[in-house]
């Protein structure tokens, strides 16, 4: 009887020591396969800046240099930033401060400033004037808000007419006066000649689109979010077919600039990750890296579930998105590139997203968002006209 027992002992551990191998190979976490990726420039790290609206945009036009057979380039951010403030500034003064004001912006905004001012690379213009090696803008905002506050409020009932040169010389302090020319490959450009020979890009190319039932489908309207400070207007289109744009324009080798919630549980940069998954997760508000950096440990444990393995996903339906979106659960937290994409273990596909978090993650600055995902939290897309399917490009009167 003892002997029988040690040889079910010795079975029974030999069964447990199987099972956690076999627990341990079936949860590796996510694993994925590059399906078609579009060729694009190196991460950028726009640190503890609310910028990734610049970096995201620049990354797609660096993108769409490199597609049109340029150079790699490094444009500078701050730059565009640069210009979008000054603009911003003239802005919130004409509506009496009744206006989002700060260092936030929206996908077309390099776009515009693109077509105002030109672009430089980053060896001209890399934004760095208050000492410090990367982008914090924590005391620049708060000088810049407070500055044209004082303007507004002040009381002499006018405006003097040296508040826009007097904003202008607090950027000339923290980013830099912007040069008239400069030098770059042996050659000596300013910013116009730079932007018509190197960069080489048509403002009208690019079309912007997003997905809501408020509004009419196959028409333009002004998306209501605080950082759409321009009043860009974007192409509304059902959200089966904001995703067949998305396909075809990788399919074809075309990048896409992506503006997105990133709040939700099921969001982890650690993880490399950003998934829908069906079992409940709480929302939580915020979205920057800084924000990420600020959060104990516990509170990002108690946010992130498990990412051991693929799990199922939410049917994400136009009904779905709409309500997130109405009820302030879906917001324009942050601006990535759409480069790829790639499968999981199980076959299932992802979009393989460019960020500007640096390269520290498991992905080297990038990560892979799950179609139900981006179906949910997508607030705005930006790509190349040609990369819209003929019969969509038609109702829309973009042939």
């Amino acid at each position: 009887m003892k002997k029988l027992s040690l040889v079910f002992l010795s079975i029974f551990a030999v069964t447990l020591l199987f099972a956690q191998e076999e627990t341990k190979e079936e949860k590796e976490g996510y694993k994925f396969e590059t399906v078609k990726e579009v060729k694009t420039s190196t991460v950028k790290n726009q640190y503890r800046s609310g910028t990734c609206w610049s970096f995201s945009t620049l990354s797609f036009i660096e993108a769409e240099i490199l597609r049109n057979g340029g150079e790699e380039v490094d444009l500078s951010e701050m730059w565009v930033v640069r210009h979008v403030y000054s603009d911003k500034a003239k802005r919130h003064v004409r509506m009496h401060g009744h206006f989002n004001f700060g260092g936030g912006g929206a996908l077309n905004d390099p776009f515009d400033m693109m077509e105002k001012y030109g672009l430089v690379p980053e060896e001209a213009y890399a934004g760095l004037e208050y000492g410090e090696g990367n982008h914090v803008h924590g005391e620049f905002d708060e000088v810049l808000s407070n500055y044209v506050e004082a303007v507004i409020e002040n009381k002499n009932r006018k405006l003097s007419t040296a508040w826009h040169e007097g904003f202008n010389g607090i950027l000339d302090a923290y980013l830099g006066e912007t040069p008239e020319t400069f030098e770059y490959n042996g050659k000596t450009y300013t910013p116009r000649e730079f932007t018509d020979e190197v960069v080489n890009l048509n403002h009208d190319d690019y079309v912007y689109l997003t997905s809501f039932t408020h509004h009419p489908f196959y028409e333009k309207f002004i998306v209501e979010v605080p950082d759409n400070w321009s009043w860009n207007k974007f192409n509304n289109v059902p959200l089966d077919e904001l995703i067949e744009i998305m396909d075809n324009a990788i399919d074809n080798g075309y990048s896409i600039g992506w503006a997105s919630d990133v709040s939700e549980k099921g969001f982890s940069w650690k993880n490399g990750v950003a998934i829908v998954p069906e079992i409940q997760t709480e929302e939580l508000a915020g979205s920057e890296k800084e924000k990420w950096e600020k959060m104990t440990e516990k509170e990002r444990k108690e946010r992130m579930f498990s990412f051991d393995e693929p799990v199922p996903e939410k049917t994400v339906t136009q009904e779905m998105r709409q309500e997130a979106f109405d009820n302030y659960q879906t917001t324009d937290d942050h601006g990535m590139h759409i480069v790829g994409i790639a499968k999981d273990q199980d076959g299932t596909e992802y979009y393989k997203v460019k960020n500007s978090w640096d390269n520290k993650n498991v992905y080297k600055g990038y990560f892979y968002v799950s179609k139900p995902f981006v179906r949910y939290k997508t607030m705005s897309i930006v790509v190349h006209k040609d990369a819209l399917p003929k019969n969509i490009a038609k109702k829309l009167n973009l042939e």
